[in-house]
This record gives structure tokens, C-alpha cells and sequence, in this order.
């Protein structure tokens, strides 16, 4: 019976209609009706204001504290409500409060975890299929010209430069992947400088002009010639962003197509943006393409010799900049990589 806010109201309004019918038979004119009276309404008052004050600024929120604590105890997170303290003149409510916090807290936790556990198995599959591809090209070949292929010299030189071919996508992808971790841990620092990204551009093209002429391709470029694009970054790593999203322009574009490369200056910015018209990317994988290893056509990435990685050390050294590299995609019409670096105040 004193388990409950019933019992324990009507044994403590029993007692305080007791005390009250009592102390008014001290006094010497009080009747037997005034007693009634008395007694009655200090019985029910009292147990009208026990029963309110411990069924819900009390037991309920009891209850709602073992059943937190319940959920806990099975390591259910996800089911915890979010309790809000308004109005509540409970000090129960304030602890339901912070163990409400806690175990949402931990369902945080929890889900950060299971993120980062599903990443490292992908990871681990992803490195381990990118690996396996050139490591097993090279050991066919050269397995082939030790079981007699050597002695003909024209396979042996095709068979070594394939091999080399193979060794050297290798290195190229455990360099990207070594960058990468790099750039996460914060080892490689950036060396800021001024310089003109016109002229970093103008280089990132020369060095690419042939490999779009194999593919009958152009690459236009497109900026105001009396205007200065003069930016404070990192040189060297502006110079491989633009570089792999100029490369990733021509690889993934259609033979005897053209690249735009256009670059503007607004009032505290520069703009740069690549423009390709090929295939285009799907709204699906738009998100992702920023991803380790993520590939939109995985057949062709590996024919074109890409590690999967360049993107995400382009998104790497944007943030490094306090900047970040945008995408929009129409299939069938290509796609706009862009990003933005301050602009350098020429002074005078």
C-alpha cells in the first residue's frame, strides 16, 4: 500500500486530519460537527495536494527515470525521448533531464562508432581490391618471362614495360593514399604565398594539352586579360587541384569534346570553375564522389589510371584553405567543378 502515491496520500492525510481534530480539542468550544467539519476538510485537502505533488512531480517522474534507465541497461539508445524542462518545478525532472542527455549522448557515440566501423570495412575492401589490381598485373608478367616468355625479346620488353606500368600505378596509389593520411593528421603544412592563378592554370593546361589532343579534345580558357588573379595559398597544392580537375575533365569526357576552364574575380574572390561535357554524373552519386576509391563508372576509372583518391585530396586541400569544391551535374551534358580562394588586394 505505501508503494504507491494513493497509499502513501491517504495514510499521511489520515494522519495530518488527526493532528488538526486534536489540536481543536484543545479548545474548549469546539463541537462535535466543527470536528467533523475540520477533520473532513483537512483530510481532503491534504490528500488532494499528496496525491498531485507525488503522482506527478514524483512517481511519474520516477517511472520515467527507471524506464530511461531500463532502456540503458539493454543498450536501447535510439528509442530515448528528448525530455524538455519547461515549467517543471521537479527536481526529478532535472535528473531525467541529464540522464536523458547522457544515454542520447551515447546513442551519438554509438552510431559514430558504427559509422566509422562500416567505413574501415569499406576501406579495407576498397585498398585491398585497388591493391590487388596492379600487384597481380605486374606478378602475371613477370611470372610469364620467368617461365621461358624472357628469352623472346620482343614480349620480354612488352611484357617488362607492362610490368612497370602496373609497379608504377602502384606507387602513384599508396603516394595518394600516404598523401591523404598526411593531410588528415595534419602532418603536411601549408605554405602560403601570393601568386598569380592565372599563370598556375596556364601550366596545369600545357601539361595537359597533349593527353587531350590523343582524345582530339580542346581546352579553352576563359578570363579577363586586363585583370590580375592574384590569390594567397599554397601554390604547389592549388596547382594539384586544378590539376586533377582538369585531368578528371578530359578523362571522364567524350572524344572530340572541349573542356572550359573559366576563371572570374568577384569583389573578394577569386572563382575558378572546370567544365566538362560528357556523360555527367548522376544525382545518386553526386554526394559520394568525394569518397576514398569512390568511382561513378569503376571499369572505366581503373582503364584511365586513376587511384580513386584524387578527389578526396582536392576536397582535403580546399579545407585547407577554408574553402570547398562544388559540383552540378546534368547526365548526358556534363559536369561544373568549381572553388573559390581569396582575392589579393593589389595595393596603390
Amino acid at each position: 500500500m505505501l508503494t504507491t502515491s494513493r497509499g502513501i496520500s491517504l495514510v499521511l492525510s489520515i494522519a495530518i486530519a488527526a493532528l488538526t481534530v486534536a489540536f481543536l480539542l484543545l479548545l474548549d468550544d469546539a463541537t462535535p460537527t466543527l470536528l467533523l467539519v475540520a477533520g473532513a476538510i483537512s483530510f481532503s485537502v491534504a490528500y488532494i495536494l499528496m496525491q498531485v505533488t507525488l503522482e506527478f512531480l514524483i512517481f511519474k517522474e520516477i517511472s520515467n527515470i527507471y524506464g530511461v534507465l531500463e532502456k540503458i541497461q539493454k543498450k536501447d539508445y535510439s528509442s530515448i525521448p528528448d525530455k524538455n524542462e519547461r515549467l517543471s518545478i521537479s527536481p526529478l525532472r532535472k535528473i531525467n533531464k541529464t540522464i536523458n542527455t547522457y544515454a542520447q549522448t551515447k546513442n551519438k557515440e554509438i552510431e559514430a562508432l558504427q559509422k566509422n566501423a562500416e567505413f574501415r570495412r569499406e576501406f579495407i575492401a576498397d585498398i585491398s581490391h585497388e591493391l590487388k589490381t596492379p600487384i597481380f598485373a605486374a606478378q602475371g608478367y613477370i611470372h610469364t618471362l620467368l617461365d621461358g616468355a624472357v628469352d623472346d625479346k620482343s614480349v620480354r620488353l612488352k611484357f617488362l614495360k607492362r610490368a612497370a606500368k602496373s609497379l608504377n600505378a602502384l606507387d602513384k596509389l599508396v603516394q595518394d593514399l600516404l598523401t591523404l593520411n598526411q593531410m588528415e593528421s595534419g602532418v603536411i603544412k601549408f605554405h602560403f604565398e601570393s601568386f598569380d592563378l592565372k599563370e598556375v592554370i596556364h601550366e596545369v593546361i600545357e601539361e595537359l594539352e597533349q593527353k587531350a589532343a590523343k582524345r582530339d579534345m580542346l581546352i579553352r580558357f576563359y578570363y579577363d586579360k586586363e585583370k590580375a588573379y592574384r590569390t594567397f595559398a599554397d601554390k604547389d597544392k592549388i596547382f594539384r587541384v586544378c590539376q586533377n580537375l582538369i585531368s578528371n575533365a578530359i578523362k571522364y569526357n567524350n572524344d572530340g569534346g572541349e573542356v572550359e576552364v573559366h576563371l572570374k574575380a568577384q569583389k573578394n574572390h577569386v572563382t575558378v570553375e572546370v567544365k566538362d561535357n560528357g556523360k555527367g554524373i548522376p544525382p545518386e552519386d553526386l554526394k559520394r564522389i568525394f569518397e576514398r576509391f569512390y568511382r561513378v563508372e569503376k571499369s572505366r576509372s581503373r582503364e584511365g589510371g586513376g587511384t580513386g583518391l584524387g578527389l578526396a585530396i582536392v576536397k582535403h586541400i580546399l579545407e585547407g584553405h577554408k574553402s570547398k569544391i562544388s559540383v552540378s551535374s546534368t547526365v548526358g551534358k556534363g559536369s561544373i567543378f568549381s572553388f573559390d580562394l581569396p582575392l589579393e588586394k593589389l595595393e596603390g
